[in-house]
């Protein structure tokens, strides 16, 4: 098997216990009459079992899966307090920029968060993949590199919610609904292009360091 399909089949669990299985079960209860907030709650069930069950099995805690439950909680949190549909509009937009500031807030870590993301697209998730991405920490140019992407993705997360919450003050809800089902996946996409496209750069880059 490639290296494309091992990271293929490693992503899997992930894809269907962060995404896929928590939407099925938003979606299954809140059309049986439950709150938001109960079903966005009971659907964070799913990746912390992915958690529990990806720690059993290799004694390490999963980021992604530890990051998608910290998105719930306040998602969680924040509709608790919320009932009129604006509201719930800001609400959403208030996450994305609460985790903007989570991506800026981990810059004071020892490692920001997206090295751990990177690490999951770039292994397969095995041991030896893991120790290989976690030695490229070594170099100036890696850690560079990954200070340089989370600051992109916690800015522009920041940017979004604040262009979000000023479209909700003057647009239609309606008009809303839509702009927030489009504008994310497209934000998302371009941070994806640049991500791309800068870390091509700085590989190209590291051979001419290394050599000076």
């Amino acid at each position: 098997m490639g290296r494309f399909g091992k990271i293929l089949i490693g992503w899997g669990p992930t894809l269907v216990a962060n995404v896929l299985l928590p939407l099925l079960t938003y979606s299954w209860l809140t059309d049986r009459g439950l709150t938001e907030a109960s079903a966005l709650a009971l659907s964070g069930v799913w990746p912390a079992v992915e958690v529990a069950v990806m720690f059993a099995i290799r004694r390490r805690v999963d980021e992604f899966g530890v990051l998608t439950l910290i998105i719930i909680a306040l998602g969680v949190g924040s509709s608790l307090a919320l009932h009129d549909g604006r509201l719930v509009l800001f609400k959403e937009s208030a996450v994305t920029g609460l985790f903007g500031l989570l991506l800026l807030g981990s810059l004071l870590a020892p490692r920001p968060l997206m090295f751990y993301f990177g690490r999951r697209f770039a292994t397969d998730g095995s041991p030896e993949r893991v120790a290989w991405w976690d030695g490229l920490w070594q170099y100036p140019g890696f850690r560079r590199t990954q200070r340089i992407l989370t600051v992109g993705w916690g800015g522009t997360f920041l940017a979004e919610a604040a262009l979000r919450i000023e479209l909700t003050e003057v647009l239609s809800v309606d008009t809303m609904v839509v702009v927030n089902a489009v504008l994310p996946y497209a934000v998302t996409a371009g941070l994806v292009t640049w991500t791309i496209l800068y870390s091509r750069q700085a590989r190209r880059r590291a051979p001419a360091a290394a050599t000076a």
